[in-house]
Parts: C-alpha cells; structure tokens; sequence
C-alpha cells in the first residue's frame, strides 16, 4: 500500500506546503477543524510514535517554526497540537503526523480537558 505522506514528502502528491526543511514538512489538512490546521511529519517513514526511532525529535524545529507561523499569520489567540499512534487512539494514517490547530477564544471548540469517558 502506498503512504500518502511518502507520496507529499517526495512531491508524488499535492499539498498546501507552509513549512519544510531536510528533516519534515508541514501542510494544511485536507478536512480541517480550524482554519489553519496544519500537520507536520518527518519526511523519512515512520509508522507512529512507539516506533519513532528518533523521529520524533528530529521533528521540533519544524514543530516549532510551523506553530509560530501559524499563530503569527492567522493572529490566533493559541494553539493545540497532538498525535494519534495506533488505532486505538485514532490514528487513520500510518505516517508519523502532528495535527496543529489555531486557535482562538470562544471558537466553539471543546477543550482537550472536556474528552472524557462515557
């Protein structure tokens, strides 16, 4: 099966670039949840987190200047940033992804304190 983020990160695939460096590449997500969510992954395969082998790390610059743009170029008022490794925890892709999301106050998003078990 072909990775869809292999396919971004090498060009095969189009994507809303709006960070990259050797290391990782950001893009807008093609079903947002706000205006501006962006994803970050290392541009090298990895499946998830738990198999990372130093990806992750790897992945904080790119993190960093992708936040900072983002709340810079939408004047966002903060930011969520989170991972899904495996299904159990949502993951529907099998690259290594951060999900940024913008945001700002009183957007109507629940907070990530407000996720609680029925």
């Amino acid at each position: 099966m072909t990775c869809i983020f292999c396919a971004i990160a090498t060009g095969e695939a189009a994507a809303r670039i709006v960070y990259e460096d050797d290391q990782a590449l950001a893009f807008l997500d093609v079903n947002p949840l706000t205006t501006g969510h962006t994803l970050v992954i290392p541009r090298r395969h990895v499946t998830d987190l738990l198999d990372a082998d130093g990806a992750w790390a790897r992945l904080g610059p790119a993190l960093e200047a992708t936040a900072a743009l983002l709340v810079e170029r939408l004047a966002a008022d903060g930011l969520n940033a989170f991972q899904a490794s495996r299904p159990a925890a949502g993951q529907t892709v099998f690259h290594l992804h951060v999900h940024l999301l913008p945001r700002w106050d009183d957007d109507g998003l629940i907070s990530v304190h407000s996720l609680r078990a029925a």
